[in-house]
């Protein structure tokens, strides 16, 4: 037990030394080197992604008659804060630990930080549901009711359901999630019981800023058909991520708000860089009037990218997440300040995921 808890304390020494030392090098990334798709490339670390800089950004359009609208009374001050994160999967261990101890369990480290922002989101990577039944793939997570209840206490605002692991336990199971979640206020995107629904945006409004979401799934093929799991006009499912879809809704998203921001959960599981798919898709999203896009799927950190007036992060890897080690344990919470002009300025706050599966922020 002694020898286990000195090599804990010798990643995270190792850990905070390397973050500072790049951090003191004033290292500041403006554009991508070629992406590459060998598992054998050194992974960056994770002061080689806490990159900061000001970008000059340009607004997007603002009118009337939003899809959905959350709204908050204040005094508007047209800036506001928002924190994102990764993967948060809330079955398996941690669904047992939250059964065992209580809702705010996954994120008793993390809530006060997460529910500080005006607005927090991150992708729910699993049903929330007591029924369904598991699909025929190699990995299902579903999450017991009171993890709703988790999500409340660490103060998310909206979620992505845009990805693979939201149906793992069929329509039953979907249909819960979306109204456990919605009982509880926290807005779902990406997802629905159509597909008008999964591809409309969701604006949520704070100090006089209006903020349009829209959330897709695009990710290979290769244990699963998930496209059996694309939302149709008369079915339930995700919205995939086809880039003319992309580049139609951001376009027509931009007459509702100030802001586009686009949560994709898309690219390579384990890859520390983005594939070339996910750079073309994250351009498309830029390209068409978005201005913040937030990618996960890879498990990893990887590469933050300032784009035509529009910041990418391509993954921001996971969050609350069991059975994983050393890289996907070290993370991240993404913290943007927005203004109608765009993104203002953002960080990376430095985050371990510990051997039980749940993050814990580490301290300068």
């Amino acid at each position: 037990m002694e020898n286990k808890k000195h090599k804990s304390l010798a990643v995270l020494f190792a850990f905070l030394l390397l973050l500072v030392l790049l951090l003191a090098a004033g290292c500041s990334l403006q554009t991508l080197d070629a992406p590459t798709e060998s598992p054998s490339t050194a992974i960056p670390s994770i002061a080689a992604v806490l990159a900061t800089n000001t970008p000059a950004l340009t607004p997007t359009t603002t009118l009337p008659s939003p899809t959905t609208a959350i709204a908050q009374t204040s005094t508007p001050s047209l800036h506001i804060s928002l924190m994102a994160v990764g993967d948060i999967m809330l079955g398996r261990a941690i669904g047992d630990m939250i059964n065992t101890y209580g809702p705010e369990i996954p994120f008793n480290d993390t809530a006060e930080l997460l529910s500080s922002a005006d607005i927090t989101v991150g992708n729910l990577e699993c049903a929330i549901s007591e029924g369904g039944r598991a699909e025929e793939k190699t990995y299902t997570f579903r999450a017991p009711l009171a993890a709703a209840d988790s999500l409340v206490l660490a103060g998310f605002d909206l979620l992505s359901l845009a990805n693979n692991h939201v149906l793992d336990y069929g329509h039953e199971a979907f249909k819960d999630t979306l109204d456990v979640l919605q009982s509880r206020q926290i807005a779902v995107v990406g997802a629905g019981m159509d597909s008008l629904t999964a591809r409309s945006p969701v604006i949520i409004e704070r100090n006089g800023l209006r903020l349009a979401f829209l959330a897709y799934l695009d990710i290979p093929l290769w244990n699963y058909d998930y496209l059996t799991w694309v939302a149709r006009p008369d079915k339930p499912g995700v919205a995939w991520g086809y880039r003319y879809n992309i580049e139609s809704d951001v376009a027509e998203a931009t007459k509702s708000a100030d802001l586009v921001i686009v949560l994709l959960h898309f690219g390579i599981e384990g890859q520390p860089h983005p594939s070339q798919q996910q750079i073309d898709t994250a351009h498309t999203a830029i390209d068409a009037g978005a201005a913040l896009v937030i990618g996960h799927h890879t498990h990893l950190l990887q590469t933050i990218e300032t784009y035509n007036n529009g910041l990418i992060v391509y993954s921001l890897g996971n969050f609350v997440f069991d059975e994983f080690v050393e890289p996907e344990n070290q993370t991240a919470i993404l913290e943007v300040q927005l203004s109608p002009q765009g993104v203002e300025n953002y960080q990376l706050i430095p985050v371990v995921i510990q051997e039980n599966g749940l993050p814990e922020i580490v301290e300068p």
